[in-house]
C-alpha cells in the first residue's frame, strides 16, 4: 500500500498555504545519488569483516591485534577503501584506525594509518595509577558541566603525535551551562596522570539560520580535519542544489554540509548553510522534544536521527515528510526556504504518526493526522521559546507563503484561513485534511489557554467555544 507523503503545497489548484498529500515517495533509502562513482554497504563490510584475520596476518601486525571493518567504500573500478578499527590485546585502541586500499582482487595496494603509526602497542602495559585518580581527573576536567556522572573508566591505548600510550578513558555525562548536554572523554595517561586528549561526543557549532538566529546545533568533526551537519542521533543537513522533482519527491540524497570553523551560516538566505542551520536545528529540537517530554526516541523510536534536505527542487514553495527523511524548497524564486521551527517539527511529526497510530490520509483521520503535526508542531516551538520565532498558536507564520504576512492556519479560530472548520460536524469526513484538522487545533487551544479575548507572548487572539459558553 502506498505510504502518503505530507507536504507543503503551493500549486496544482490548491491554496498555496495549505499541506496536502501525495502518492509516495518512490525512491529507496539506500539509493545512491544520480552520478555516484562510489557506494557503501553493510554487505560489503561484512565480507570485509570475515576476511579481517587474513588482513590483518598479511599487513603483518601484531598477534595480539584484532581488526573490526568500520566502513568500506568501493568506487566504479571494483577498488575498496577499507577503514579498520583495532583492538590490542582485549584494549581498544583510539586513534589507532586506518584505512587499506585494495585493488577489484582484494589485494592491498597501500594502507594510511592514523598519525602514520602502524606500530600501536605502548611502552608499558601497566597502569601506575589507580582508576580512583583517574576518574577524579576526568571529573576535574569537566567542571563546566553540571550533574556530572562518570560512565565508563576503561583502560585503552591512546595512539597520540609522540606515540601509543596507556590511557584512562574516563567518561563523564551532564548539561553544559548552556544547557547543552555532554559526553566528555578525558584520557588520562596511566603512567603520569596527565591529561593526554579530551573529546566530547556531542560536538556543537554555531550558526545563523533565516528564522532561527544564532544557535547552537550539535554536529560532527570529520577525522581528516573541519565539521559536518551530523549529530550522535544521525540527525542530517543535506543540499540537493534546487533538485530533486517536487511533485514526486523523488531527488538525490543531496551532499552532507561541511564546515572548517563549525561556524554556519550567516542568517541570509543567499548563504545555503543558513536553512540547513534552520532546519538541523528544527530536527534537533524536535528529536530532544520528543524524547524528553513525551519518553519518545526518535521518529522511529529505535534512537536514529533522519536526514533534512534543504534546497530541494527548483523554486519549490513546499516542505514535506516522505516516510524517511524531511524535504525543505526555498520557495518562490528560490528566495524564500520554508525551513521554519514549526514547519519543521510538524514534518517530523507525521513521521511519528506514520509510526505509532498510522492514521490514513482520508476522512476524519486525515484531519487528525494534519492536526497532530500541527499540535506538536507548536509544542516544540513553546519548549525551544526561540526568540527569533516568538511562539504562538499560528501555524507556518514566518515562512508567509500567501505573501501578506498571515499564518497557514490559526488554532484559536481555524475558520480564519477561510476554509478550515472550528467545530465538529458530520460532513468534516469530506474536507481536505487541512480543513478539517481545524477541530482538534481549535481543542489544543482551548486546552491550552481557554477561551475568549487574550494576548500571549504580544499576540491577540480571540477564541469561541463551539457551543458559545465560556471555558
Amino acid at each position: 500500500m502506498n505510504r502518503p507523503r505530507t507536504r507543503l503545497a503551493a500549486t496544482g489548484g490548491l491554496l498555496a498555504a495549505v499541506l496536502v498529500v501525495s502518492p509516495a515517495f518512490a525512491g529507496g533509502a539506500d539509493q545512491a545519488p544520480p552520478g555516484a562513482v562510489a557506494h557503501e554497504s553493510k554487505s560489503l563490510a561484512a565480507n570485509e569483516q570475515t576476511n579481517a584475520p587474513a588482513s590483518a596476518s598479511a599487513l603483518g601486525l601484531a598477534s595480539g591485534e584484532k581488526l573490526t571493518v568500520k566502513a568500506v567504500i568501493e568506487d566504479a573500478s571494483g577498488a575498496r577503501h577499507v577503514r579498520y578499527e583495532r583492538t590490542l590485546d582485549g584494549l581498544r585502541v583510539i586513534g589507532g584506525d586506518f584505512v587499506a586500499h585494495k585493488d577489484a582482487k582484494g589485494s592491498v595496494k597501500a594502507v594510511t594509518y592514523n598519525y602514520g603509526r602502524k606500530n600501536i602497542s605502548p611502552a608499558s602495559r601497566t597502569a601506575k595509577i589507580s582508576k580512583a585518580a583517574a576518574q577524579a581527573k576526568g571529573l576535574a576536567t569537566a567542571q563546566g558541566a553540571k550533574e556530572e556522572k562518570t560512565a565508563g573508566n576503561e583502560l585503552v591505548v591512546l595512539v597520540t603525535d609522540q606515540g601509543p600510550k596507556l590511557a584512562y578513558d574516563v567518561l563523564t555525562t551532564g548539561i553544559r551551562a548552556n544547557q547543552v548536554p555532554t559526553r566528555l572523554h578525558t584520557y588520562v595517561d596511566a603512567a603520569t596522570g596527565a591529561v593526554l586528549l579530551t573529546d566530547d561526543e556531542i560536538k556543537t557549532g554555531t550558526g545563523d539560520g533565516i528564522f532561527v538566529g544564532n544557535v547552537t546545533i550539535n554536529t560532527t568533526a570529520k577525522s581528516g580535519g573541519g565539521f559536518e551537519m551530523k549529530d550522535a542521533a544521525g540527525n542530517t543537513a543535506t543540499d540537493v542544489h534546487n533538485q530533486g522533482d517536487p511533485n514526486t519527491g523523488e531527488g538525490p540524497d543531496g551532499d552532507l554540509f561541511t564546515d572548517a570553523d563549525d561556524k554556519w551560516g550567516s542568517g541570509a538566505q543567499s548563504d545555503r548553510a543558513s536553512a540547513a542551520v534552520d532546519a538541523l536545528y528544527g530536527a534537533q529540537k524536535t528529536f530532544e522534544y520528543y524524547k524528553t517530554q513525551l519518553g519518545r526516541n526518535g521518529i522511529w523510536n529505535d534512537g536514529r536521527g533522519a536526514r533534512s534536505r534543504v534546497h530541494f527542487a527548483d523554486a519549490m514553495v513546499n516542505a514535506f515528510w516522505d516516510g524517511t527523511q524531511m524535504s525543505y524548497g526555498d520557495g518562490a524564486n528560490n528566495a524564500a526556504p520554508l525551513t521554519e521551527l514549526d514547519v519543521a517539527a510538524h514534518e517530523m511529526s507525521h513521521g511519528v504518526t506514520e509510526n505509532t497510530a498510522g492514521l490514513v490520509y482520508s476522512g476524519e483521520a486525515g484531519g487528525l493526522n494534519e492536526a497532530t503535526s500541527d499540535i506538536f508542531g507548536t509544542a516544540v516551538e513553546f519548549y525551544v521559546n526561540n526568540a527569533n520565532d516568538v511562539p504562538d498558536y499560528f501555524i507556518g507564520e514566518e515562512i508567509n507563503i500567501r505573501g501578506d504576512g498571515s499564518p497557514l492556519r490559526y488554532m484559536d479560530k481555524p475558520s480564519k484561513d477561510g476554509a478550515s472548520k472550528d467545530c465538529w460536524s458530520s460532513t468534516l469526513g469530506g474536507l481536505d485534511p487541512h480543513y478539517s484538522s481545524g477541530p482538534l487545533n481549535h481543542w489544543y487551544y482551548m486546552l491550552s489557554e481557554g477561551s475568549g479575548a487574550k494576548t500571549i507572548n504580544g499576540v491577540s487572539y480571540n477564541s469561541p467555544t463551539c457551543s458559545g459558553a465560556a471555558a
